[in-house]
């Protein structure tokens, strides 16, 4: 007889008031209810239970010896029951670290396969990056096409400023006899002049040869020279064709920005190698909030009190920086480039416009007074206080107040500072929560931020577009499969 249900008649364990249910086998059931109202009690400590007695008591004597035995459920009857397994519920972390990648693990897999299979790239230019050995780069170039063409340059100087008068010299003393400067193939026995205001890229024509059974103790040495004079770089151009560059290291040729060896570790932002240094990897950095350094944003700056009953020398300075914004901003819009601390008898019309601003809401100040007074300016400010008149750099209201909460005068002044912070997005990371050489290291085109940015769909399919090398397969094709 094959039974469709579990019939449970008479159920009292626990908060169960002598409940009668049938349930349908072979089904995804679920039981849900207010707190209290026996879910547990029906599911785990009765259903569960009994199945799990059941199947216990039909093991042998010895066999049971090994096993917990759990007590009768409080129940008249319960038919077609099956042994019965629980799954423990697994407690999600409330910390702010935690993402659904990385409780599930799948962020782990994600670590290894960026660590294993990912292209860097210079975070600074963007450029590709890709470390080979000597070896590897004569037997790329040997694999061209015979008769082909090529030159072995060495990259000297990559868009920089400068004459380059003496490097030109010492080159042609040691025995070289072209360099390709700007594009351009030049003798070194030829007078060269360059212009120094103007970037140029130089480039040692190490070597010219021709693709062929016969030429590669030649091209090794070629290669050799070249990674030898640049520190780790060749440069090879197909006559009429394209070019590509070499590196021994994995550093940026144009930045000279080195990049360290990537591990799982580099891409986690709970581990000091992966997460950005500025946020800690939380991806957010906690500041004083603009909108809560004035309470009251329909004042004039006459009317306005910052913290006054709080701090009132804050409050003071603070009124004296936005002052003095205020009168620069004026003189400025009215054609006064240079402002002076002797300048306070200006001209009507100047007087007339600083008047005019003191009395305007801060809602309404212009955008630029409002940016100046909250995130500083690049030069100086002529302040007003404490009885005296003097010249002061003006870093920003924001900055001011942290500065201040680092070394607050009292605990009630620590409080009120405490109270304008608020968490907000990382400027450095942008979010992200890792280094920049980090997020600069691509699978799909795309950063491990990136990645895990997408919907649980379009990160399958891009997965599924990814296309591996022999190598690239051996290495990465298993945590493919755990990823999918």
């Amino acid at each position: 007889m094959v039974l469709h249900e579990i019939t449970i008649r008479g159920a009292r364990q626990h908060n169960l008031k002598n409940i009668n249910v049938d349930i349908p086998r072979n089904k995804l059931t679920v039981i849900t209810g207010l707190s209290g109202s026996g879910k547990s009690s029906l599911a785990f400590d009765t259903i569960y239970a009994e199945g799990q007695r059941r199947y216990v008591e039909s093991l042998s004597a010895y066999a049971r010896q090994f096993l917990d035995q759990l007590e009768k459920p409080d129940v008249d009857s319960i038919e077609g029951l099956s042994p019965a397994i629980s799954i423990e519920q697994k407690t999600v972390s409330k910390s702010s670290r935690s993402t659904v990648g990385t409780v599930t693990e799948i962020y782990d897999y994600l670590r290894l396969l960026f660590s294993s299979i990912g292209q860097p790239h210079c975070h600074i230019c963007g450029e590709k990056i890709t470390r080979q050995s000597q070896n590897q780069i004569v037997n790329t170039i040997l694999q061209l096409p015979e008769g082909e063409r090529v030159m072995i340059l060495a990259p000297i100087v990559r868009g920089r400023k400068g004459e380059f008068k003496k490097e030109l010299e010492k080159l042609h003393k040691q025995g070289f006899l072209r360099a390709r400067i700007d594009g351009e193939i030049r003798r070194l026995d030829e007078e060269i002049k360059l212009d120094k205001r103007k970037n140029h890229t130089i480039e040692l024509v190490v070597d010219r040869l021709l693709i062929k059974n016969d030429v590669r103790e030649r091209l090794e040495d070629s290669v050799r020279t070249a990674l030898r004079i640049t520190g780790g770089a060749v440069l090879v151009s197909i006559v009429d064709g394209e070019e590509k560059l070499y590196s021994e290291k994995m550093a940026c040729i144009n930045c000279g920005v080195n990049l360290p060896e990537f591990e799982p570790r580099s891409f986690s932002f709970n581990s000091r190698y992966g997460a950005c240094s500025k946020c800690d990897g939380l991806g957010v950095v906690m500041r004083i909030d603009p909108s809560k350094i004035i309470a009251d944003v329909t004042k004039s700056v006459e009317e306005i009190n910052f913290l006054s009953d709080v701090d009132k020398s804050a409050a003071k300075y603070l009124k004296s920086a936005l002052t003095a914004i205020i009168e620069k901003y004026a003189e400025r819009s009215l054609g006064k480039n240079d402002w002076k601390p002797e300048d306070k008898k200006q001209s009507l019309q100047i007087e007339k416009k600083i008047e005019e601003l003191l009395k305007t809401p801060f809602k309404d100040l212009p955008e630029q007074i409002q940016k100046d007074f909250f995130y500083g300016i690049d030069g100086h400010l002529y302040l007003k206080f404490g009885g005296y008149k003097y010249e002061s750099e003006w870093k920003g209201a924001i900055q001011v107040l942290e500065d201040r909460l680092e070394n607050p005068p009292t605990e009630r002044i620590k409080a009120a500072l405490e109270s304008l912070i608020i968490p907000i997005k990382c400027d450095a990371c942008e979010g992200k929560r890792l280094r920049p050489e980090s997020l600069a290291v691509k699978v799909c085109g795309m950063s491990i931020a990136e990645f895990t940015s997408l919907t649980i769909k379009q990160a399958i399919r891009k997965l599924d577009e990814l296309k591996l090398s022999e190598r690239e397969e051996k290495i990465a094709g298993l945590i493919l499969k755990e990823i999918k």
